[in-house]
């Protein structure tokens, strides 16, 4: 197809602002899926995205549609992109929303040349809202301001349209209205996408190269990679060349998304699609990395490199399960970019992984993806973040496992990652948003009114501070109405300590953390007194500690359960009765000397609440 009729563009947006809802209407009215195949949510593929009701993973999509000369508003016409009359490829590049996975939305911009900016009606401009739009204007993307939900009653058009206008600098006119629920101005929509994002640059003459932004694993074909064409054509049976990975391949198949994929002759320069590469090494096509034709083409800049900042071990509850968890978190890594993990081996739960995350909602996909793609059954350690730790002998380590951590005499200093948070609340909810924030050791930096009614706050946090219960919380003082937003900043000076969880005397590694000293205490009493809650009885008395070194700073006991070995007496002398009750005592004795607790998932979940 002639690169003026082609259309790559993305949607961005944050959570819950309808931007699945308006790729269903766009994928509707293009004709693209049938009325019978047509379904909420169509390109949340994934079962958990749809239960959820949140985008996960990225997901492209061709649509087709004919542009009609006269219905762009005059002011923002130009005549210059578009050709009436004429059929338009548009290709969507659906988006997530949630600040765990903003990489997957800088893989999308990558390959676009326009977005949508999707804001609520109701809710108007969100921290995210402000996050992902910087990223499309770093990368030079023509913004289209749209404002969903019109058609709900509390909607409030007018106030978000003058909003958008301050923030982009745009005319009113330019602000489209929609609704993507009943349809209302989606045509209007594609139409403008057409009218003002520009076409690709025309450059099949070129020597192939093409962006990968995004992968998947499949069973029957390899490795199949998702590309936007930035150069030249490609066909079947063509060599590739991965830039990065230095291999050579042949393309077994080529084809676009119309959204599942459908086989093609060619892809083109400005084209997005797919490429059967032909590979069955997973690590050999890497996210971001650039086919080309020959090897000595120069690479194409990528997307942006988003360094995960949370880590958590990874564990089978069946540990011959192992195997086929390397081979799953592999799979994994083929499409999450930011997945990173490196085999670890714990005293008490085997052979492992030690992974890095983005987020927790990270954190909890990837744990799900892996118990319902691959019937793993997991353990998850205390999530932590990366420490830098400076020792009295000059050396420097990155700590991310409590287990790690020196000798407290050995440690000069030690470092904690902090970050830059905006928060966009009402200003009636200003007063315990900051209190929330102090109680999170955050360091305030300004505030300023986004408009009459709303403020956005920001502040500096400790990584760790904000890495449990902080949404939760945050949600709860504005009663729903606070977004949050971070950016890593550097990394600062800290007091922690190593706290470790005992269980029958015995330290449990995975429930170990690292703590500020001066809240050990709390967080430790807090810690035994839920798992009090979660462990089961035994018959033999627990005890629960928290200790920081060879100090215990918590204690909390479970009481044995009693089987009454009386019951069967019917009679006798009443030295039968003692008889049974001190041998039980000893059998009770003997089993709290050898006995073993086994440590239910919920304890580690437990460890997540901080109160």
């Amino acid at each position: 197809m002639d690169n003026r009729h082609i259309r790559n563009f993305c949607i961005i947006a944050h959570i819950d602002h309808g931007k699945s809802t308006l790729a269903d209407r766009f994928l509707e009215i293009t004709g693209t899926i049938s009325k019978r195949d047509m379904k909420e949510q169509v390109l949340d593929s994934m079962d958990l995205e749809r239960e959820r009701g949140i985008t996960i993973k990225l997901q492209p999509a061709r649509m087709e549609m004919n542009f009609a000369e006269g219905k762009i508003h005059p002011e923002v016409a130009h005549s210059d992109r578009r050709i009436s009359g004429e059929k338009y490829a548009l290709n969507l590049i659906d988006t997530p929303g949630h600040v765990d996975f903003t990489y997957e939305v800088s893989r999308s911009l990558a390959a676009c040349e326009g977005a949508l900016l999707v804001v609520d009606a109701t809710q108007g401009i969100e921290a995210q809202t402000l996050s992902n739009l910087y990223l499309a204007v770093d990368q030079g993307l023509e913004i289209i301001p749209v404002i969903n939900k019109i058609d709900l009653p509390n909607a409030r058009p007018d106030r978000v349209r003058d909003d958008l206008v301050n923030l982009l600098g745009c005319k009113p006119s330019e602000v489209l209205m929609a609704s993507a629920k009943t349809g209302q101005g989606v045509q209007e929509i594609l139409e403008a996408v057409i009218e003002r994002i520009p076409a690709p640059k025309n450059t099949a003459s070129n020597p192939f190269r093409a962006l990968i932004f995004d992968s998947v694993f499949d069973e029957y074909k390899g490795v199949v990679a998702y590309v936007r064409v930035m150069d030249g054509t490609i066909a079947a049976e063509q060599p590739l060349h991965f830039l990065s990975t230095n291999v050579l391949s042949a393309g077994l198949e080529v084809g676009v998304f119309r959204p599942r994929m459908e086989k093609c002759e060619t892809l083109s320069a400005g084209e997005v699609g797919y490429i059967v590469t032909g590979l069955k090494d997973v690590e050999q096509c890497k996210v971001g990395d650039t086919i080309a034709a020959a090897h000595d083409l120069a690479p194409l800049p990528g997307y942006k490199e988003v360094k995960p900042m949370v880590f958590a071990g990874l564990f089978c509850q069946d540990g011959s399960d192992y195997a086929r968890l390397r081979e799953a978190m592999q799979k994994l890594k083929l499409n999450d970019a930011a997945l990173q993990f490196e085999p670890e081996h714990s005293t008490a739960l085997g052979f492992g992984f030690r992974s890095a995350f983005l987020g927790l909602l990270h954190l909890e996909v990837v744990q799900e993806r892996l118990k319902r793609e691959y019937g793993l059954d997991l353990i998850v350690t205390v999530p932590s973040v990366a420490y830098t730790v400076y020792t009295t002998r000059g050396n420097v380590e990155t700590i991310t496992s409590p287990i790690d951590l020196p000798d407290p005499s050995t440690i000069d200093r030690i470092e904690e990652p902090w970050v830059a948070g905006e928060m966009i609340v009402p200003k009636e909810y200003v007063g315990n948003i900051m209190t929330l924030a102090q109680e999170k050791r955050g360091a305030y930096q300004g505030m300023e009114y986004l408009d009459q009614s709303r403020v956005i706050l920001r502040y500096h946090f400790p990584l760790a501070g904000i890495l449990v219960d902080f949404y939760d919380k945050l949600k709860s003082a504005s009663s729903g109405y606070a977004s949050f937003n971070y950016d890593f900043v550097d990394y600062r000076e800290a007091d922690v300590v190593r706290m470790d969880i005992l269980v029958a005397a015995e330290v449990v590694e995975a429930l170990a953390s690292i703590v500020y000293r001066d809240e050990a205490d709390r967080i430790g009493r807090g810690i035994v007194k839920r798992l009090k809650d979660v462990l089961p009885r035994q018959m033999f008395e627990v005890r629960l500690q928290a200790a920081i070194g060879g100090r215990i700073i918590a204690s909390e006991r479970i009481p044995a359960m009693r089987k009454d070995v009386t019951a069967k007496l019917y009679g006798g002398d009443v030295t039968r009765k003692r008889k049974l009750l001190e041998k039980q005592k000893r059998g009770k004795k003997r089993m709290r000397a050898q006995g073993r607790v086994d440590i239910p998932q919920e304890a580690f979940l437990s460890i997540l609440k901080r109160d």
